[in-house]
């Protein structure tokens, strides 16, 4: 278990990469707003990486030598060319939760006096903000829907192979029957998701609707009644009982009106939404799918199948583990074990039905 100067000269280390991956993707982002507001951030994360490096000194140890991931910077200069800063930032964003989590437990835990107990909670603060401010961005740009088109490509990945899988355990020496079952099973999924993602939006929009209309109705007749739901709504909060008050009388005198309060916009359009998501499974659909047009025999496709889904997952999990600062062999390990558990567990299904109902191809 680390101690307290050895997790410091980490944070340290991980807060001057994060100040050398901010400044060049500031270096090659054309927008100026934005621009502007990676190198605040860089700079930011310099000063973090200051409080570390003061942190470390104050306790008679060295500052470590600066260990700069020069293959994470040359593939974010790389990446950049072909992807959005805004996306890259988003998944180096995965990584900064994690130190927010670690910053916390050592506020919490390690021996700080008053000042460095401050300026850690100010350095806390600091991440969850341009977190926040990255979040809005892509909320804006439309880019939050790319971790949603991953996570329907997977599924289409998986759910496709599982089925290819089962049916070559069956119909093993005519791969083309396997190839059009998959398809159709996938282009059925594609569809399901689809309509499924459509009808939830529009449901939700509905409903969010109706109450609005409802409340709007309620709170004209009876204004009272919205403060006394936001007064309760306070308390549950933990907000001290007399603050609540000055709150809610405060409300009152100035009679602002609170029927928006208590529902929860739904932004995301609909039609987009089941476009999007029955595209992005289709997409999955694709690679255990296309072996099977190209082989003359069903196992000899499954392997392929098998093949072009890992190298197809390892991608995904290779790009997510180094963005986040997670194993990269435990990521793609974890990924293979699930596809071959998933591939294996459907392929000797259908051998089991094969034998079970005597079936010849």
């Amino acid at each position: 278990m680390l101690n307290d100067i050895e997790k410091a000269k980490q944070f340290y280390i991980a807060e001057r990469n994060d100040y050398f991956l901010y400044k060049k993707i500031a270096e090659h982002t054309k927008d100026k707003n934005l621009k502007e507001k990676i190198e605040y951030i860089s700079k930011m994360e310099e000063k973090h990486s200051n409080f570390w490096k003061y942190y470390i000194e104050s306790r008679g140890e060295s500052v470590p030598q600066e260990k700069i991931n020069k293959f994470k910077l040359n593939l974010i200069i790389f990446l950049q060319k072909f992807i959005h800063p805004l996306l890259l930032i988003s998944i180096l964003e995965a990584g900064e939760s994690n130190s927010v989590k670690g910053y916390y437990q050592f506020l919490q835990n390690a021996n700080l006096n008053e000042y460095e107990k401050t300026s850690l909670k100010n350095i806390i603060s600091d991440e969850l903000e341009h977190e926040d401010f990255f979040r809005l961005k892509l909320e804006d740009f439309g880019m939050e829907n790319i971790r949603d088109f991953i996570l329907g490509m997977n599924d289409g990945l998986v759910e496709i192979l599982g089925v290819v899988a089962g049916f070559s355990g069956v119909y093993i020496n005519n791969p083309q029957i396997v190839g059009i079952s998959g398809l159709i099973v996938g282009i059925a999924g594609a569809l399901s998701m689809g309509i499924g993602a459509y009808i939830s939006v529009k449901s939700q929009k509905e409903v969010n609707i109706a109450n609005l209309e409802k409340n709007k109705i309620l709170f004209d007749i009876n204004p009272e009644k919205a403060l006394t739901e936001f007064e309760k709504k306070l308390k549950e909060s933990n907000v001290p009982e007399d603050i609540a008050k000055n709150v809610i009388n405060d409300l009152k005198s100035k009679n602002i009106n609170l029927s928006n309060l208590f529902i929860e916009e739904i932004k995301e359009n609909e039609i987009k939404s089941g476009l999007f998501t029955g595209f992005a499974y289709l997409v999955g659909v694709i690679f255990p799918v296309i072996p099977f047009f190209i082989v003359n025999n069903s196992i000899v496709g499954f392997g392929l199948s098998l093949i072009f889904t890992i190298i197809v997952l390892s991608i995904v999990g290779t790009f997510t583990a180094i963005f986040s600062n997670i194993s990269i062999k435990k990521k793609i390990i974890e990924m293979i074990t699930a596809v071959f558990v998933a591939g294996s567990l459907s392929f000797g299904f259908g051998k089991l039905m094969q034998a079970l109902f005597g079936i010849e191809v």
